[in-house]
């Protein structure tokens, strides 16, 4: 009888995933678009920095950007990497002081809403960040994160500057509309800003991809996004910005084939695939600041 039990349960668990919009087969999602035309000056460079991917489970209810001195204040649960310290209580010298997960003594902290099975109960049913803002489920540890900066289609990169806060992906985008969402397939050339329902043994990726066109004053703003904003078409920096590391952050995760997922949100975005979202504060040390603007500008491959 209880097998009976459960198999009835996964059979409703896969009739409810079935019928869920915020789900796409991914061969039904557009084909990635082409990259931006370079021009004779660009900075074709990539460094990538092994920051693991989160072995210690370092997970909290924080946003250091959008909600600094707030414990609890992001109302969903962030996974991070880099700095291993990084809470509410967060400053660019708590960090500069801190161990991290990443090589080359990378201090930066990189984070992003956790992603949950959401037919089981969490550990945080009932805290802050999860079952209390409405994010139950099994908090799932990703399979692989990649970090990688990248430079600029039209011209060479001035260097990251100390304690840039920068975020991509808008999380209140199911009320908003729009956002910058990505997801796909590991392998699949499609991408959708929807949950992706991939091939038995293919990863779920999410992919981050910051803005990289600096004010050349300011390392935050009122609305965290007015100090620096994405190049025009994917190329040219708009007038009075200029071109910095392009920060890409790839999360891999190995999704149970059938199980329904989702992110966390806020409670009133009701875990909508396109408030994916990301932040990054930046702690370079110096000397790794000009290897990666070095390593951009000559278009070398490193890391």
């Amino acid at each position: 009888m209880r097998a009976i039990i459960l198999g009835l349960a996964l059979l409703l668990t896969l009739a409810a995933c079935a019928t869920d919009d915020r789900y796409l087969p991914i061969d039904e999602a557009p084909r990635v678009p082409p990259a931006p035309v370079v021009s004779a000056d660009a900075s074709t460079g990539t460094f990538t920095i092994s920051c693991g991917r989160n072995e210690g489970r370092h997970l909290n209810a924080d946003n250091v950007v959008i909600s600094p001195g707030r414990p609890n204040g992001a109302h969903h649960t962030h996974e991070y990497v880099g700095n291993e310290s990084t809470d509410y209580a967060s400053t660019d010298s708590s960090l500069a002081a801190s161990p991290t997960t990443c090589a080359h003594e990378d201090r930066s902290a990189y984070y992003w809403p956790v992603l949950r099975l959401t037919d089981t109960t969490g550990h945080d049913e009932h805290q802050p960040g999860g079952g209390v803002h409405g994010n139950t489920g099994e908090v799932l540890p990703p399979e692989e994160v990649v970090v990688t900066y990248r430079g600029n289609a039209a011209g060479r990169v001035l260097g990251m500057p100390a304690g840039l806060r920068l975020i991509t992906g808008d999380p209140a985008a199911f009320t908003n509309g729009g956002g910058r969402a990505r997801w796909g397939c590991v392998g699949v050339d499609r991408v959708t800003d929807r949950y992706p329902r991939c091939e038995a043994g293919s990863g779920v990726e999410r992919t981050f991809e910051f803005p990289s066109c600096w004010d050349g004053r300011n390392v935050d703003s009122v609305n965290h996004r007015g100090h620096a904003v994405f190049p025009l078409g994917g190329q040219v920096c708009p007038a009075g910005t200029f071109p910095v590391p392009a920060l890409t952050v790839r999360v891999v995760y190995r999704v149970p084939e059938g199980r329904p997922y989702a992110i966390d949100s806020f409670p009133e975005q009701l875990r909508d695939p396109r408030t994916d979202h990301a932040m990054l504060v930046s702690a370079l040390p110096g000397g790794l600041v000009e290897r990666i603007r070095g390593c951009l500008n000559r278009g070398e491959v490193c890391g």
